[in-house]
């Protein structure tokens, strides 16, 4: 612990009871000051009230560019740059090719790609020299899951920023990696299946993977804060699988 002593990060969609809430957790045990965002005041107040100290919540939506101006405002107030960003915040929608429309399309690669894009682009005046960056992306982009066309190629969109990113920053000395988190068992699954399908949902998906259960979103903090600390200082570009062995097995 206290890895990230001093640092200053964000976290985008780190209000919901999820990977983004785990992580500012995580990182503020690590002894980061985070910076947290997303849609919902009500959720964000209360990730600020479970973490405690050492946490600043700015409500907003990543794909309105005054939104995240709003939120590297606050940060540049702070005095001290920005140490590790966690692109994290996503949507994700089931149709398939017969059903998608261009709403759903459009909606999924605002969040998921132009979102992202926002997030890091409007962070490069802040981004202190060696900062990591980190971007969720997913073990969806790796196979052809029926249903999850949008959301998968949106992810593999995130995969290949990394990679992008990772050369055109790193004269800098800032690393950008990639997360692929697995079967996650979040409050948004809820959301995307429905709370009446959820626990069948939950129920399949962990059975299907070896390792016999669902991720936690701490097991994916845990990876996250190890991405932003010097332990993992010759990683550059990479994609870091927290899967439960899904893609790997």
């Amino acid at each position: 612990m206290n890895r990230l002593q001093g640092k200053v990060a964000v976290v985008t969609g780190g209000g919901t009871r999820g990977i983004g809430r785990a992580t500012a957790a995580r990182l503020v045990a690590e002894g980061a000051y985070v910076f947290i965002t997303g849609r919902r005041k009500a959720e964000l107040d209360e990730a600020v009230e479970t973490i405690g100290a050492g946490v600043t919540a700015i409500p907003g939506d990543i794909t309105d560019p005054a939104d995240l101006d709003r939120l590297y405002d606050a940060v540049r107030e702070r005095g001290q740059g920005l140490d590790v960003l966690f692109a994290n915040a996503a949507t994700a929608s089931f149709a398939t090719i017969d059903q998608i429309t261009e709403e759903d399309f459009d909606r999924v690669f605002d969040v998921n790609v132009k979102g992202t894009l926002r997030t890091v682009q409007k962070a490069l005046p802040l981004l202190n020299d060696g900062a990591a960056v980190i971007l969720n992306a997913s073990t969806a982009a790796d196979h052809g899951a029926p249903a999850f066309g949008a959301y998968a190629a949106s992810k593999a969109a995130v995969r290949s920023f990394a990679r992008t990113w990772a050369k055109e920053l790193s004269g800098r000395g800032i690393r950008v990696n990639a997360i692929s988190p697995g079967p996650i068992d979040t409050t948004g699954i809820d959301e995307l299946v429905g709370a009446e399908n959820a626990a069948g949902f939950k129920a399949s998906q962990g059975a299907a993977l070896a390792i016999g259960r669902m991720g936690r979103p701490d097991e994916v903090a845990a990876a996250v804060a190890f991405l932003a600390s010097a332990d993992s200082s010759f990683m550059l570009g990479a994609n870091m699988y927290v899967d439960g062995g899904e893609n790997q097995l």
